[in-house]
């Protein structure tokens, strides 16, 4: 699994590079489609509370075209960048550092290459996840030694909802 999701983190870093190249502007709030697409939302959302104890939770697409997650994570906060083409959730050393994980103690053997080039990652366990109400827990990840710029919030968790589902605006998560 881990040499999958070294594969998989290249395609995703290369998506992280050109995020951080784009400066994020809510032109979106400005549409008139969003209004319609905020009401499918609403109505889908009620449709699968109905059918399910768990209310869907959502994330809005930015402007620059990805999704970015505020995501609570051991209960302290972090900014994913969602990619569903990443197997695992995958840290940076700065986020690492910021949910108490002692970075130096951490055992750098996983083998992955990113946009930036060959580097190791050490494998985690996060508690929980939780990102608008939607927690998942006992959650693998990796920390990056380098190479990573944001966090990715990847298949090891968005896997584990019931599901998920992507619009036009916004993210759909189901716990």
């Amino acid at each position: 699994m881990l040499r999958i999701a070294t594969i998989v983190l290249v395609g995703a870093l290369s998506a992280v590079g050109a995020a951080g190249a784009v400066t994020s502007i809510d032109i979106v709030s400005r549409s008139p489609q969003l209004a319609d697409d905020r009401a499918s939302i609403a109505q889908l959302a009620a449709r699968t509370s109905a059918t399910s104890p768990a209310t869907a939770a959502q994330v809005t697409k930015a402007a620059d075209g990805h999704y970015w997650a505020e995501a609570s994570v051991n209960g302290a906060a972090v900014r994913f960048l969602v990619d569903t083409g990443a197997t695992a959730v995958a840290l940076t050393i700065a986020d690492a550092r910021r949910l108490g994980l002692d970075t130096e103690a951490l055992d750098y053997r996983v083998d992955v290459t990113t946009a930036d080039g060959k580097t190791r990652a050490a494998q985690v366990k996060l508690a929980s996840i939780t990102i608008a109400g939607a927690r998942v827990d006992n959650v693998e990840a990796l920390v990056l030694e380098s190479g990573l710029q944001t966090s990715l919030l990847g298949m090891s968790y968005l896997g584990r909802l019931s599901s998920f589902e992507a619009t036009r605006t916004a993210l759909i998560l189901r716990p």
